[in-house]
């Protein structure tokens, strides 16, 4: 077992449950990414946007602080020197994952920050419907990716 892995995933899910209750405590809001960017891109709040804008740089400039400070990223490129592989079905597939994880969040209300993460801990039963959702949607694609199609997700 690769201990080095397991603990960065434990201090990476320390962080995002911290990053979750900092945000509730401090502004009362759920952090929820779908939320954060539809209604910074959809409704443009004044007042509103500063922390929206402040929260999304800290989700991209994450991995940016960790490369400059000689940590990698884990195993997500194949050839050496470059930071993100191609798509392993393609570019148009991984617009149109995109595309329906998009279309999913809106009719689910929220992403699995904003269920998985902050519903679950509120104890939400929304949240917990939601959150069991996403789950059997991923074990069935990448059963039809791997067994019915023949890829390799």
């Amino acid at each position: 077992m690769d201990w080095t892995a397991s603990l960065q995933g434990l201090v990476g899910g320390v962080l995002i449950g911290l990053s979750a209750v900092w945000l509730m405590g401090s502004l009362g809001r759920i952090a929820g990414i779908s939320g954060i960017v539809g209604t910074l891109i959809t409704q443009r709040p004044k007042g509103d946007s500063a922390w929206r804008l402040a929260f999304l740089a800290g989700l991209v400039s994450g991995p940016l602080v960790v490369m400059a400070l000689g940590g990698g990223l884990g195993n997500v490129a194949d050839a050496p020197g470059a930071v993100i592989g191609e798509p392993a079905g393609g570019i148009p597939l991984m617009l149109l994952a995109g595309l329906l994880v998009g279309l999913g969040t809106g009719i689910g209300s929220g992403c699995t920050s904003g269920h998985g993460v902050c519903g679950l801990a509120r104890l939400a039963p929304r949240s917990m419907a939601a959150t069991a959702m996403f789950l059997v949607a991923a074990i069935v694609t990448v059963y039809v990716v791997r067994h019915v199609l023949g890829g390799s997700a």
